[in-house]
């Protein structure tokens, strides 16, 4: 029997100043903060600068090609170049500093594979057989305190996964796979973006990291390991019938049931998820509803075609789905 996991809420703000995980206190402590202090005080001289050339009182007799005054202009600007110089090689060194913190493998590192899709996140937890591998979409769920490695792949165009609050984006590229390390030092649901543009819906292709304690992690991969409970009433078994029987299967799956499309999401367990259409809209029956029928006024342009359906059968439809836990 599965095991019931509580669907997870739509997420809130998210924001790189408040971070929860060691990368993206890295990011704050060793470049955000440096590089704001270094603007401010570039700020200051510059202004200041500025108002006293505006304001400082000149003697009309004074030649305008003193020498004296054209050597302390190019001392000023020697000054100046040094200054910036060293500021742009500090920040490298940062930089290499934070990038050094969000790459590597741990031995005990929790591996998930991420692939990004016009317009939505495909999440694969392997296993040690093709049995135990998980697949889910637009959440990722790690445990709380333990180092992640993501690995980024992209199916179309160029995406770029970042979750402000726990580390920096990385860009996933067509034919290859490159590599993001993640961890959240509390339990939370931080939201996470697309970073580069992807095409007409890139803003609304948004998904969450769930960030929760090891026994509940636990709980909720060996819950997406397992086929969802058949439908226990009769409108979520006519709702089934209908998803078999129209075009859902040709692009979704449902574990324990002949769908298997691969081009959009795996709906095993759709009903924990806490959105619909990658971020787009909370998980609740009148969204999915409107999304079922018409998902253009949602998300123009998203590949997902509109469905003409008898309110009974849109009805059952969505009982049938919102039953996958």
């Amino acid at each position: 029997m599965a095991l019931v996991v509580q669907a997870i809420p739509f997420p809130g703000a998210h924001s790189a100043l408040d971070p929860s995980g060691p990368q993206a206190a890295a990011i704050k402590a060793w470049l955000w903060d440096p590089m704001y202090a270094a603007a401010v005080i570039t700020f200051v001289l510059v202004t200041g600068a500025l108002l006293w050339a505006a304001f400082r009182r000149r003697d009309s007799t004074e030649p305008s090609t003193d020498l004296a005054h054209e050597r302390n202009l190019t001392r000023a600007v020697g000054v100046a170049t040094t200054i910036t110089v060293i500021v742009v090689f500090a920040v490298l060194i940062l930089d290499g500093v934070v990038g050094h913190a969000s790459t590597g493998a741990p031995s005990d590192a929790l591996r998930v594979t991420v692939t990004g899709h016009q317009w939505w996140w495909e999440i694969e937890y392997p296993g040690h057989s093709a049995d135990e591998v998980a697949t889910t979409a637009n959440e990722i769920h790690i445990p709380v305190g333990r180092p992640v490695v993501i690995e980024l792949r992209s199916t179309d165009v160029i995406h770029s996964l970042w979750v402000p609050s726990l580390g920096p984006k990385r860009d996933l590229i067509p034919g290859r796979t490159n590599t993001l390390r993640l961890q959240a030092n509390r339990p939370g649901v931080y939201r996470g973006v697309c970073a580069e543009f992807c095409g007409a819906q890139h803003a609304k292709m948004a998904f969450v990291v769930v960030a929760e304690p090891k026994a509940r992690f636990v709980q909720w991969l060996t819950n997406q390991r397992a086929s969802p409970e058949p439908p226990a009433d009769s409108v979520s078994q006519r709702g089934q019938q209908v998803f078999l029987s129209r075009s859902c299967p040709l692009c979704h799956s449902v574990a324990g049931t002949p769908a298997g499309g691969n081009i959009g999401p795996d709906l095993s367990h759709f009903a924990s998820r806490g959105t619909i259409a990658a971020g787009t809209r909370p998980n609740t029956l009148g969204n999915l509803a409107g999304w079922i029928v018409d998902p253009q006024s949602m998300k123009p342009g998203t590949k997902m075609p509109p469905n003409q359906l008898s309110p009974a059968d849109l009805h059952a439809l969505t009982t049938y789905l919102e039953s996958l836990r």
